[in-house]
């Protein structure tokens, strides 16, 4: 530390000497005078003072081994040498520039505009020149004139640089680089590249988000993002609808169509939300195909849906009533048709007209077998004073009656009675004739009536006689006789 302080004075004196000696020849315009022997003292003096000034400064700066940014001291040449950043500092430019080195630094420059390869080269001083000892002393000491030296870096016509992300173009103008479109960006294969001003911006696309450095597809499906059906597509998703329901302009939600619009039933349509109902009329019933209406056919139903014949309609029915009834007031039920009130019958007027179920008859006047006379329009009598009469019945009755076919069993269909009560009598009633099916039978309901019942069904139309017959026995006169009803049953065809 000492040291380095007594050179640093010694290094100031020497300095302020050498510039005293430059200012006072600078002021001296007289030929300094020579001394014997041609020796000139005072430029002599200074010539040695610049000299050792020289030495002096170039070993202090030696030993202090200081070097400016961009410099490094070479131990071997024992001075300061450029150092080459372009090979020490590995790849310090970016984006498709060069690295050029420059003494004290190095800059970027485009790798179209640098053409010439890099040439290292030691830096020349200037020479010194010294004049010759037979030359005339001159008091002044002055530098040779400096010589032109090729430069250690590349020479770059246009000195314009451009910084990173541009390019310099033909006009001396710096364009931006489309990293994007030169594909000299580092975005990944998955990510999608935007230029940008002096650079480049990695994102996902639209439908994509960044994950571990790389652009995943986003399930939009799973937040919620179509209000029924949901489809994920690679960047992006589809929404649609469940049947009965249309997607509305936003794409996501969903609107409930009207099929009734199109009226897709055969009768009544009742919208519903997202689908719709069929409806069919009275009479009709809904098919397979939830639209179609068919023909419900109520006469399949039931067998007493009418009273006689069920005829089935599209969407109706209606009963229809035999020959001789007509329908009743409640569409279902047959009334007989009385054609002897109404005078719808072919009987003259010399017949009695019969009415039964379901038709008629015309009954011919009395005509009574010998030896029975007439007594009335039904009735004829065989006097007992008449020897012939002996062994017939007393009287005959003439009776009709109409009788439905399948009436249900045992029925009561009619009563007999005697008129007359003789004392002592007592009266025997039984079917004398007509019975040969034995749907009948006489039960004695008092010592003086009986009822005719009908034990089994008959089918008609048939018509059937029956001889009834009332004995009258008398034990005490010895007296017995008998009277007989004779009775026509008209059965009908139909049980109504």
């Amino acid at each position: 530390m000492l040291s380095g302080e007594r050179g640093l004075g010694f290094g100031s004196a020497l300095r302020a000497l050498l510039l005293g000696c430059l200012a006072r020849f600078s002021i001296s315009r007289r030929p300094p005078t020579a001394l014997r022997g041609g020796f000139t003292p005072f430029p002599s003096l200074c010539r040695m003072l610049a000299a050792l000034a020289f030495v002096l400064l170039c070993v202090q700066s030696a030993r202090g081994q200081v070097c400016s940014p961009g410099f490094a001291f070479d131990d071997a040449a024992g001075q300061c040498r450029d150092v080459d950043e372009c090979l020490t500092l590995g790849r310090v430019c970016q984006g498709g520039m060069d690295c050029v080195n420059r003494v004290g630094g190095y800059t970027c420059v485009p790798s179209e505009v640098y053409q010439r390869p890099y040439r290292q080269s030691s830096p020349v001083l200037p020479e010194l020149s010294y004049p010759e000892p037979s030359d005339p002393v001159s008091d002044t000491f002055l530098p040779a004139p400096p010589r032109f030296v090729e430069p250690s870096y590349p020479r770059i016509r246009n000195p314009a640089l451009c910084t990173l992300g541009y390019a310099l173009a033909a006009d001396g103008t710096c364009n931006d680089i489309d990293e994007c479109e030169t594909n000299s960006h580092q975005c990944h294969r998955t990510q999608v590249c935007i230029n940008t001003a002096g650079g480049y911006t990695c994102t996902c696309a639209e439908g994509y988000w960044l994950f571990h450095g790389q652009c995943q597809d986003i399930d939009e499906c799973r937040y919620g993002y179509c209000q029924q059906l949901c489809a994920n597509a690679p960047g992006s998703y589809s929404c649609s609808c469940n049947p009965g329901f249309v997607l509305n302009p936003d794409g996501r939600t969903c609107q409930d169509v009207d099929e009734c619009e199109e009226e897709p039933c055969n009768h009544a349509c009742f919208n519903t939300y997202g689908s719709f109902m069929c409806n069919c009329d009275e009479g009709f019933e809904l098919a397979s195909d939830g639209t179609t209406c068919m023909d419900l056919d109520e006469c399949s139903f039931s067998e007493f849906l009418c009273q006689h014949t069920c005829v089935n309609s599209a969407g109706s029915f209606s009963c229809v009533c035999p020959p001789g009834y007509y329908l009743y007031d409640d569409d279902r039920s047959c009334e007989d048709i009385n054609e002897c009130d109404t005078g719808n019958n072919t009987c003259t007027t010399e017949q009695v007209c019969f009415n039964f179920q379901g038709g008629y008859t015309c009954l011919g006047p009395l005509q009574c077998e010998p030896p029975h006379v007439a007594v009335s329009d039904n009735q004829c009598m065989c006097s007992a004073e008449n020897p012939a009469c002996k062994d017939r019945p007393f009287t005959i009755l003439y009776r009709h009656m109409d009788l439905p076919a399948g009436r249900s069993v045992p029925a009561d269909i009619f009563q007999m009675q005697a008129t007359t009560r003789y004392p002592g009598a007592f009266y025997i009633f039984q079917i004398k004739s007509g019975n040969d099916g034995r749907e009948f039978y006489m039960r004695q309901t008092s010592h003086v009536s009986a009822t005719l019942v009908l034990v089994r069904p008959i089918k008609g139309p048939k018509k059937v006689v029956l001889d009834l017959e009332m004995v009258t026995v008398n034990n005490v006169i010895n007296f017995r006789g008998s009277s007989i009803i004779q009775l026509t049953i008209f059965v009908s065809e139909h049980p109504f």
